[in-house]
């Protein structure tokens, strides 16, 4: 469905001096440095599979999906997506896949979701009974049958991007783009949109590419994963492979029966402590041992263990991962684009 090879873009940059002196010279000579927002990237996505995107700000994530959805021109490399070359912009290919970012509206504000819905049929010639069976699906996969008759600027931002996915997918897209389509919403909207996405790709097997810093997005939805930072690829397999692999300890916490003062030995990080309770971080592979020393020598009333945070993970995974790929690139030690 998506294939690239070395697939590059750079873009140029005007450097300024400060002040009416480097603007006046700047009319005469300007310098330019060049970014490289995505390098050498090799990608291959099958039909049906459902792909995280992961990296830290500026990694060139949006980028790559710009580029893939024919927004923005590559300065070099292959590019394939359903055996088109995007920035042809073709009909074709524009009706077999769509797109959806988090921070850009593709609705109508002054209309009714219904009307909007209705001008999405014809922009993209969608048949009278296909647009029925789509609109009425996803409507009700949704639940938002009583807000279609409602103005799209009076909807909040959690009903608002239910309805840019459900406008999204109206004309059966094979490949379906989103560049943080949870930004902004809260826990329950987040869930909610997990699901429908989670429904749409098992039920109509819709390939989807998924970019957001939401790490519970990607680890309930991508089995596989991609970790993209300063351009380059340095991570492509197993979602639950990556997150074990960074997940290096576990959180601990015991609330004791009397007052006490527990000993830790000193690879334990403590987070929280008075004397009926205790919260730490242990090395996973001494948590065993240090619960069973712990139980053995102090009367415990509760105890709960949980996984290192995603959060915590996914820092890890930036800053190890990010480190080694900065030493592949040359130049510039100015964050890319």
């Amino acid at each position: 469905m998506i294939e690239t090879k070395r697939l590059t873009k750079t873009f140029q940059r005007y450097k300024k001096e400060e002040g009416l002196k480097g603007s006046i010279k700047g009319l005469f000579h300007r310098e330019y440095i060049t970014k490289t927002a995505v390098s050498d990237f090799d990608l291959s996505i099958a039909s049906g599979e459902f792909v995280g995107l992961i990296g830290p700000n500026g990694a060139g994530k949006t980028t790559l999906v710009k580029m893939l959805t024919g927004i923005i021109a590559p300065s070099s490399g292959e590019i394939s997506v359903l055996g088109h070359y995007p920035n042809k912009l073709e009909h074709d290919l524009k009706r077999q896949y769509a797109v959806v970012m988090g921070q850009k509206s593709q609705l109508f504000f002054e209309l009714s979701a219904s009307d909007t819905f209705l001008l999405f049929k014809e922009l993209y010639g969608i048949d009278d009974q296909e647009f029925i069976t789509n609109r009425d699906y996803f409507v009700k996969l949704f639940q938002v049958e009583d807000l279609l008759d409602v103005q799209v600027r009076t909807l909040s931002l959690g009903e608002r991007m239910k309805m840019e996915l459900i406008v999204a997918l109206l004309h059966n897209p094979k490949v379906l783009f989103l560049d943080e389509p949870t930004i902004g919403l809260d826990a329950v909207a987040q869930k909610q949109i997990r699901k429908f996405l989670k429904e749409v790709n098992e039920t109509k097997g819709t390939t989807i590419l998924l970019t957001s810093h939401y790490m519970e997005d990607i680890k309930s939805l991508c089995k596989r994963c991609i970790v993209i930072n300063h351009g380059q690829k340095i991570y492509d397999g197993d979602t639950q492979g990556l997150f074990l692999q960074y997940q290096t300890h576990k959180k601990i916490t015991l609330s004791f029966e009397h007052e006490t003062s527990a000993k830790l030995p000193d690879s334990c990080i403590i987070l929280e402590e008075n004397p009926y309770k205790i919260s730490f971080m242990a090395p996973k592979e001494l948590s065993n041992n240090v619960l069973r020393d712990i139980l053995a020598s102090y009367s415990i009333n509760d105890i709960t263990i949980e996984e290192d945070d995603i959060g915590n993970i996914v820092e890890r995974i930036y800053s190890q991962e990010g480190g080694a790929a900065s030493e592949k690139i040359s130049g510039s030690h100015e964050d890319h684009l």
